[in-house]
């Protein structure tokens, strides 16, 4: 075999380098964990040093001194140590998702297996903490937003009008304490409404009472399985089973938590009214500073943008897509909708004057 070059033994390196500082993610993520969790990133981390292994292996003694892996996979390590959130796990999803190994003729063909096999590892504990937010988050994301983009537009759209500062202070102001309002009862509404029909949905516990007297060989037990979704063979066999030991549990098929996934309706009621104001009020800060005219108008949307940048990029990272790109799509939207309010203020300035 012929001796490494320089630069091959250089990639050896950062790969080796990139495999430890992952498998320290996993583990710092284990010990903010228990149960099945834990148990499951304690595995990820003891696959990623048998990478590292192999690395170890071609090196030889050309290992040198440890290297630091990549910037992003050493920011993972400080979040895991500092967080161990599901942001965090959004994140090593999408290092696992970047892995070069399928196309690097060093790497085996197990190793870029386990790459992609980890992305969906990872997917899948994100996933879990994503149900487990999804609803409050949900709310708090949107309220964030509607408030940027609505208040910003409104404060843009009656400035154009050219009134004056003042009155255009009180607008947003009123369209701050509005939209919060709107915002937090419209999502209680919508949430409450959302677990109540989850709940008429749900098995009735006390049906289970009846189950002794059911006559075995008409087994009509059999058709609330297959209303429940099984086929017709096997709501039968389930039916005859529960009725041989009653003890046997025959709610099959509601193992999936929605009420969960949907959140409660104070928690997104209060998120939505919160967020929302907190997003809202940017807007007008500089009137509420005294700022006036174009000031006013640049530094409002200054701000607002940067606000949608992070909203963006967090709803970005939270998906699982690119940050960056979810950022830039949020920035667009927000100013697109506040630059055709901004015209619309223009045209009934002119038209009035």
């Amino acid at each position: 075999m012929a001796a490494p070059t320089p630069s091959t033994i250089r990639r050896w390196r950062k790969y080796l380098a990139d495999e430890r500082a992952e498998a320290a993610v996993y583990r710092d993520l284990a010990s903010r964990r228990t149960g099945e969790e834990r148990d499951i990133l304690l595995a990820l981390a003891e696959a990623e040093a048998r990478h590292e292994a192999h690395w170890l292996a071609l090196l030889g003694d050309n290992v040198g001194r440890p290297h630091a892996g990549e910037i992003r996979t050493r920011a993972l390590g400080w979040l895991a140590r500092r967080f161990g959130s599901v942001f965090v796990l959004a994140l090593a999803q999408r290092a696992e998702a970047r892995s070069p190994y399928e196309g690097d003729i060093d790497a085996t063909p197990a190793m870029a297996a386990d790459e992609r096999i980890h992305e969906e590892v990872v997917r899948g504990l994100a996933t879990r903490g994503r149900n487990r937010l999804s609803g409050t988050f949900r709310a708090a994301v949107f309220g964030a937003n509607d408030g940027l983009v609505s208040n910003l537009a409104l404060v843009l759209g009656i400035g154009a009008t050219g009134v004056s500062t003042p009155i255009i202070l009180a607008t947003g102001l009123a369209g701050l304490l509005a939209g919060a309002l709107s915002m937090g009862a419209g999502e209680f509404v919508s949430i409450r409404s959302q677990r109540e029909l989850l709940a008429a949905s749900d098995p009735n516990p006390e049906t289970r009472s009846a189950l002794p007297h059911l006559d075995v060989d008409a087994n009509e037990l059999s058709l609330v399985y297959r209303a429940r979704g099984m086929d017709e063979n096997a709501a039968v066999a389930h039916a005859a089973e529960v009725l041989r030991d009653l003890s046997v549990d025959h709610s099959a098929g509601d193992t999936v938590d929605e009420h969960e996934e949907i959140g409660s309706a104070l928690g997104a009621a209060v998120s939505s009214f919160l967020f929302f104001a907190s997003g809202a009020i940017i807007p007008v800060l500089p009137y509420l500073f005294g700022l006036q005219g174009l000031a006013a108008v640049v530094l409002s949307s200054a701000l607002v943008g940067v606000a949608l940048l992070g909203t963006g990029a967090v709803t970005g990272l939270l998906s699982g897509g690119p940050p960056l790109k979810r950022a830039l799509r949020q920035l667009a939207i927000g100013f697109g909708a506040a630059g055709a309010t901004y015209l619309l203020g223009l045209a009934f300035g002119v038209s009035a004057a």
